[in-house]
């Protein structure tokens, strides 16, 4: 069985060398999609042996995730995790992600920092936006699952072939939950450790969200 491992990346030369020499032994590919970097990202991601696709404009990482999806599944993929560039996830739990496909209980297995792994997520964050964004999805869009902004999953091949990311910015989180569902795809939630280095996304950026998938569902 082929798992490959996407990992959208801009302007990470930081962390992406660690990043691509932990998940390396643990997947069957590992794509890294450059998304126009202006530092040295593609470089050392391809020193370090991933497959490198690059986009020539900045594109959002929804969009990335896209292009890595239709490449992995070109090359053969029966499943694809999606993996940060910024070193906040442990690449040792993609097995925990890839388990319920790989047994048949699932199509889609979404990452959680709310099912008992610790966290050092701000409490602001954590008490009031995410419990905000969760009653969002769940009266807009029918997403009955614990943490509505995770980027940590893993997707069969059908799963993948089915969902299309259309959100270029960070709004497609949401809209994969969304279209999951939406396709009666078997959905499994699994806990992950998240570490955070920085702690951005303002209030602002949650409203942003909320705006995009508000219109992306008028428009459709």
């Amino acid at each position: 069985m082929k798992i490959s491992c996407v990992i959208p990346a801009w302007n990470e030369a930081k962390n992406i060398t660690t990043v691509v020499n932990r998940v390396r032994p643990l997947v069957s590919e590992t794509i890294v999609v450059d998304d126009c970097s202006l530092d040295e990202t593609s470089q050392l991601a391809r020193n370090a042996g991933a497959t490198v696709l690059r986009h020539p404009i900045n594109r959002g990482q929804g969009a990335a995730l896209q292009t890595g999806n239709a490449y992995a599944l070109q090359n053969s993929a029966d499943i694809i995790v999606h993996f940060d560039g910024d070193d906040q996830f442990l690449a040792e739990e993609i097995g925990d992600l890839t388990a319920p496909i790989i047994s048949g209980q699932a199509d889609i297995v979404f990452g959680s920092r709310f099912l008992g792994k610790p966290t050092n997520l701000p409490a602001f964050k954590r008490y009031f936006i995410l419990p905000l964004a969760r009653l969002f999805n769940r009266l807009f869009f029918g997403i009955k699952l614990s943490d509505p902004q995770n980027g940590f999953r893993a997707l069969s091949r059908r799963a993948a072939e089915i969902i299309k990311i259309e959100n270029r910015a960070m709004a497609h989180n949401n809209e994969i939950q969304f279209k999951a569902f939406q396709n009666k795809l078997r959905v499994v939630e699994v806990p992950v450790t998240v570490i955070y280095h920085n702690f951005g996304q303002k209030m602002s950026g949650g409203l942003k969200i909320a705006v995009d998938l508000l219109i992306s569902k008028i428009i459709k």
